[in-house]
């Protein structure tokens, strides 16, 4: 057993569940980490598979969310239209994500210099809209319009390019739109959802011939610490955000994305 290459997988699995609901790129924090670590992931198939791990831990913090949903789904119309609002959110990423799969994973994955200046870019980004004097119109994330459900979920397809955010590009379109960040946020829990488990589905068929017995050993610790580092912070996040805003995240991805790109410079 690769003892080094477990404590690797541990690693990369806690930065995986600590980054995927916020916004600061989990894909962006898992290459450069993996980058720097010299972590060998064939075909990227052990960043893929321990997703699996942080869709687990936001299914089962909101397992009661997601009941209610199912048992007013036939009766209430808000509950129907937020469905329907949650799938025309999807379908960008579901067809863009498909059609440029090789391209995202043998391009723009391969580049720890793109990831670096997405994160610098988009935590500016983020910080410019956390300030701004936006005045929210929806303080509910069930109570969107479909145009705005749609609006997020085109949005969420420049997190396509590693180091922009899928949580973070959904929040900031949410909040451009009229939402709350408190609403944003939870939002970008329940399109995270579809959004990932199509994802792990799609790259579990493309990658599943590439899992080797050794890697299977980093893909399971890794997936055990995804989902106990994705339930803390989903449990957390809203409480944070509604008090402070997305401004440390916003700082976080400059300073991360700014050392980075000194490393590459420096190091290669």
């Amino acid at each position: 057993m690769d003892i080094p290459g477990l404590l690797d997988a541990l690693v990369l699995g806690l930065i995986e569940g600590l980054t995927e609901f916020i916004p600061v790129s989990s894909t962006g924090h898992l290459l450069l980490a993996g980058h720097f670590l010299g972590f060998d992931s064939p075909g990227r198939a052990f960043e893929v598979l321990i997703q699996l791990g942080a869709i687990l831990a936001i299914l089962t913090v909101y397992f009661g969310r997601l009941l209610k949903i199912a048992h007013d789904l036939p009766s209430d119309p808000r509950t129907r239209r937020f469905v329907l609002g949650i799938l025309l959110a999807f379908l960008p990423a579901a067809v863009i994500g498909a059609a440029a799969h090789g391209f995202i994973k043998q391009v723009l994955f391969e580049s720890p210099m793109l990831i670096c200046i997405m994160l610098i870019v988009g935590g500016f980004i983020l910080l410019i809209v956390d300030r701004l004097d936006l005045k929210p119109r929806y303080h509910d994330a069930m109570d969107f319009s479909l145009g705005m459900y749609f609006g997020i979920g085109v949005a969420q397809c420049l997190a396509m390019i590693p180091g922009v955010s899928r949580s973070g590009s959904s929040v900031v379109a949410a909040m451009l739109f009229g939402s709350d960040k408190r609403a944003a946020a939870e939002f970008s829990f329940f399109l995270a959802m579809p959004t990932m488990a199509g994802a792990f589905a799609y790259d579990l068929y493309k990658t599943h011939d590439q899992i080797t017995t050794a890697g299977a050993w980093n893909i399971i610790v890794g997936f055990i610490a995804a989902f106990i580092a994705g339930v803390f912070v989903v449990r957390r996040l809203l409480d944070f955000v509604s008090q402070r805003g997305f401004a440390p995240f916003a700082y976080w991805r400059i300073i991360v994305g700014a050392i980075g790109l000194a490393a590459v410079l420096t190091f290669g």
